[in-house]
């Protein structure tokens, strides 16, 4: 029986580990492993702590572009290893990922790296990316398992030469289903519109943003429910012009637990995203029992199957997005609450959490 591992999780922030992790982090250490997360001070870390967790405080800025911080934060995350002497560690996103994986490379310390995403700088095709496809290529080449949580992420990086064995797919983080509960679909007067993204131009606010314009002109019946986190601050101006509209509703700084709520009060889930690893929001929403208007993109597609839990559009097509928009408006109660039960149906199948928990427990 596997018992008294040292497993050391690399995260850069609270809300991630928290709202996606935390299943494993209570399961592993249910089943008498030592749980260690390396992760930035937080005063929610005691979260954590409470659980039983060790937490190693780790100055790791996800935004920054600073070689010299991120050598640092190598050579930090070399010294934990050697201090902690892990069993096996577990990172997640692009930087724990990369510096992680060549911090265990380095001591010869098994290593589990889940690829999140691709994020805008892949599409862009700039220095960044060249560089990061250089060091990805050095810290996988040891890697005991590189998760990925799309087939096209996997591809790439297959095609890119970075990766050559000991891969495999998740479906996504999964979902808690117990958490996100099913719930009858509301009968609402207006329909009501949720999105639930970072606010900036990779997550397809403008597209969203146009077609909400088109639909206060062209008076739709519809309700508009932004959460959303600045990442791009030229879009506060941009949100402060709904001001005045009555069927957009902002929300700022909303907790994991507040969006669930939100989930169910509302009809569908709009997700405009131009790229993704697997739509963590979708999932969610799927699992409440309410359908999502989606990009016909990898990490937002599996998470719905087109006319019967949701509806695809052209990624940064403003103009079908709106339509897909307009025709939701017209389906009757009966319509919306069968799509939100195959959407449920689809979570259960598919996307539970504890498919991922056990993939992780089969490498320790």
């Amino acid at each position: 029986m596997k018992m008294n591992k040292k497993i050391l999780i690399i995260a850069n922030d609270f809300t991630t580990v928290y709202n996606f992790r935390l299943e494993l982090i209570e399961y592993l250490i249910s089943h008498k492993q030592k749980v260690f997360i390396a992760l930035p001070n937080d005063k929610r870390n005691d979260v954590f702590i409470s659980l039983g967790v060790n937490i190693i405080p780790l100055n790791i800025n996800r935004f920054g572009t600073n070689p010299i911080e991120d050598l640092k934060t190598t050579f930090t995350i070399c010294k934990i290893i050697k201090d902690i002497k892990p069993d096996i560690v577990f990172t997640y996103t692009a930087k724990p990922n990369i510096y992680g994986g060549l911090a265990c490379r380095f001591s010869k310390t098994p290593y589990v790296a889940n690829i999140t995403g691709l994020g805008s700088n892949f599409e862009k095709q700039n220095i960044i990316a060249k560089i990061m496809l250089v060091l990805q290529k050095i810290a996988y080449k040891k890697a005991k398992m590189v998760f990925f949580q799309n087939n096209s992420n996997l591809e790439f990086f297959k095609s890119k030469k970075i990766i050559k064995k000991n891969f495999g797919l998740l479906p996504g983080s999964g979902v808690n289903l117990k958490s996100n509960a099913y719930q009858d679909m509301p009968y609402n007067d207006t329909v009501k519109f949720i999105t639930v993204a970072r606010i900036r131009k990779d997550k397809g606010y403008d597209e969203l943003f146009k077609a909400i314009n088109r639909a206060t002109n062209e008076t739709l019946n519809a309700e508009f429910h932004i959460v959303g986190w600045y990442e791009d601050e030229e879009y506060k101006t941009k949100i402060e012009s709904f001001n005045n509209n009555k069927n957009v509703i902002f929300y700022n700084g909303v907790s994991h637990e507040e969006v669930y709520k939100l989930l169910v009060e509302c009809d569908c889930l709009i997700h405009p995203s131009h790229h993704e690893g697997m739509s963590n929001v979708i999932l969610e929403a799927s699992a409440t029992g309410r359908p999502s208007i989606v990009s016909n993109i990898p990490g937002c597609a599996e998470g719905v199957t087109d006319g019967k839990s949701g509806f695809y559009f052209e990624v940064k097509n403003t103009d079908d997005l709106y339509e897909k928009i307009k025709y939701f408006t017209t389906l009757s109660h009966q319509k919306k609450s069968d799509l939100g039960k195959a959407a449920r149906q689809k979570a259960e199948s598919e996307f539970d959490r504890q498919i991922v928990i056990d993939k992780y427990y089969e490498l320790i």
